[in-house]
């Protein structure tokens, strides 16, 4: 079983569980249709629009088959007390199984770790609170039981964490600070990619800093406003300056295939769940990152 709460959406449920789930729009349809996927524990058509703090339970047989396994993956916690870690995620490690990818994610590693995690998500992502990119690197907050996981939740929906990003971008940015503010939607040609739309889409709000400007490229400080998928990487290619190195959303030709997006998620700031304490966690970009840097110096 698996539960999501509803935060700023109010969009159809069959469209709002296609960007939640990795499951096919036929087989999400026939379990709305069986109640296998219930509103406020009622059932509902596929046409049922979502308000605000409705939960949603989901029943997925795929899931529950899925045996996913702890393994014994070394992590780079830089914070861990009875609530919580504060974890910086390598580049190239995804953060949660999926359909055809059940090893070395950071779920893996988590359950090897950790007696206990959180299980608002499912057994497919206990403990995760948010998510990053597989190709990002840096800092992502995890909850070891349910009572902190819905507090930072909630601290997410009313944007109170400080997120900040360290990325690489093509092109020069001429303005010292920007703000872009561009719904993100689900590609309609492709369904793996997302792109600023007007079609059932979510606002999104990125605000940009210029560290430092080089011939071909800008080194900047993105914070989000909002946590949407692909946002940092769709907005920065809507405004023409798309990340050095992600051959998805920017060039096709790249420095280095097996790094991924030069995108680095270097702090996070958050009221502990239990203390209510003010904590903020700052890690430095990966090596390989600052080797691709000086390519571009």
């Amino acid at each position: 079983m698996k539960l999501i709460t509803v935060y700023d959406n109010e969009d159809r449920i069959d469209k709002y569980l296609l960007n939640e789930l990795d499951i096919s729009r036929s087989k999400l349809q026939k379990l709305i249709e069986n109640g296998n996927i219930l509103v406020n524990d009622k059932k509902v058509k596929n046409s049922y629009m979502l308000r605000v703090d409705d939960i949603i339970s989901v029943d997925i047989d795929y899931e529950q088959k899925i045996d996913i396994e702890p393994e014994n993956i070394k992590l780079d916690i830089v914070y861990e007390d009875d609530d919580l870690l504060v974890v910086n995620k390598p580049s190239g490690m995804v953060v949660h199984p999926a359909v055809g990818h059940y090893k070395n994610t950071l779920v893996n590693a988590l359950m090897y770790h950790c007696n206990k995690l959180s299980s608002i998500n499912g057994e497919i992502r206990p403990g995760i609170v948010h998510r990053i990119d597989a190709d990002t690197s840096g800092l992502l907050l995890v909850a070891k039981n349910d009572y902190a996981h819905l507090k930072l939740a909630d601290e997410l929906k009313e944007h109170k964490v400080n997120r900040k990003y360290l990325a690489l971008v093509h092109g020069v940015i001429k303005e010292d600070t920007a703000t872009i503010d561009a719904p993100i939607g689900r590609d309609k040609n492709n369904r793996k990619k997302m792109c600023v739309t007007a079609d059932n889409s979510k606002d999104a709000i990125t605000h940009l800093k210029v560290l430092e400007r080089y011939k071909d490229a800008t080194l900047i400080e993105c914070s989000l406003e909002t946590g949407r998928t692909h946002q940092i990487r769709v907005h920065l290619a809507y405004i023409n300056h798309p990340l050095v190195n992600d051959y998805v959303y920017g060039y096709k030709k790249v420095d280095d295939r097996e790094f991924g997006q030069m995108l680095h998620a270097k702090t996070i700031g958050f009221t502990h769940p239990r203390t209510s304490e003010y904590m903020e966690f700052s890690v430095d970009a990966p090596k390989k990152f600052y080797e691709i840097l000086d390519n571009y110096k």
